[in-house]
């Protein structure tokens, strides 16, 4: 059995759990750490908080286990980059599981840091640091893989360009007491769509007769305009808070 495969049948079976999720989930309240982020059109709250179920008992098995937050942020990093290499060797099913690993590491570190009353700036700081070196060496091996095509390489470049200025609008934002974390192509809309584009396109262009990184690819140009579009909007509306904050200060000077 193929990555690929394996990844296919693991994703069924993820889209199978739905209705159990739905059915137990009644009445019951979001899970915090979902209830404080913003959900987005992709990934709804339903959808987050049905994920965060879906890992839960490795969550409680490694809230036992002692291992240390860091680790999880490494795994995470070493996960991303290795996923880039998979890319650029033309694995795609292998990719899709690196990343895949590594997206739900990301989720973990930071739920096994407040279950253990760890959380930190530190932390903080190291998570998305890391998440920022994870991605580039994913993106960077997916521009080899489509480097084929000059506009599909050109669209990797926007698609990691577009996440990073995703990433400096919101740290530039709270750096300025300006939070503002919103927006259509956060990282795990990213993630997610690169899972899937990579783990459904072996199957989809054999049997559509596509060439082979099709699906990949328009994973990729969605991720690009979605990360600027995201970006620009971060911009407009962290530009129009502090503009605001700092209008009463103005009309007093004048």
């Amino acid at each position: 059995m193929t990555f690929a495969t394996a990844g296919l049948l693991f994703l069924a079976a993820l889209f199978a759990s739905m209705p159990v999720f739905a059915f137990r989930s009644r009445g019951q309240p979001l899970d915090a750490d979902v209830a404080r982020r913003p959900a987005s059109a992709l990934l709804g709250l339903w959808v987050r908080n049905w994920m965060v179920w879906v890992i839960g008992p490795v969550e409680r098995v490694l809230v036992r286990s002692g291992l240390r937050p860091d680790a999880l942020n490494f795994f995470g990093a070493a996960a991303g980059i290795a996923a880039g290499v998979a890319f650029a060797a033309g694995a795609l099913g292998l990719a899709a599981w690196l990343l895949a690993l590594g997206g739900i590491s990301d989720i973990l570190d930071g739920r096994v840091a407040r279950a253990r009353g760890l959380a930190s700036r530190y932390g903080a700081f190291l998570d998305s640091t890391l998440d920022r070196f994870a991605e580039t060496g994913t993106f960077v091996g997916v521009a080899w893989h489509l480097s084929g095509s000059p506009w599909m390489t050109a669209a990797t470049v926007l698609a990691i360009s577009g996440s990073l200025l995703v990433s400096y609008t919101r740290a530039r934002g709270e750096a300025l007491g300006a939070g503002f974390s919103g927006g259509l192509m956060q990282r795990a809309e990213r993630v997610v769509l690169l899972v899937l584009g990579a783990v459904t396109d072996p199957a989809v262009t054999g049997r559509m007769g596509w060439p082979p990184g099709t699906v990949l690819s328009g994973a990729v140009v969605t991720i690009a305009l979605g990360t600027v579009g995201t970006a620009i909007h971060r911009t407009a509306t962290i530009a129009r808070m502090l503009a605001r904050d700092e209008a009463p200060s103005r009309g007093k000077d004048a």
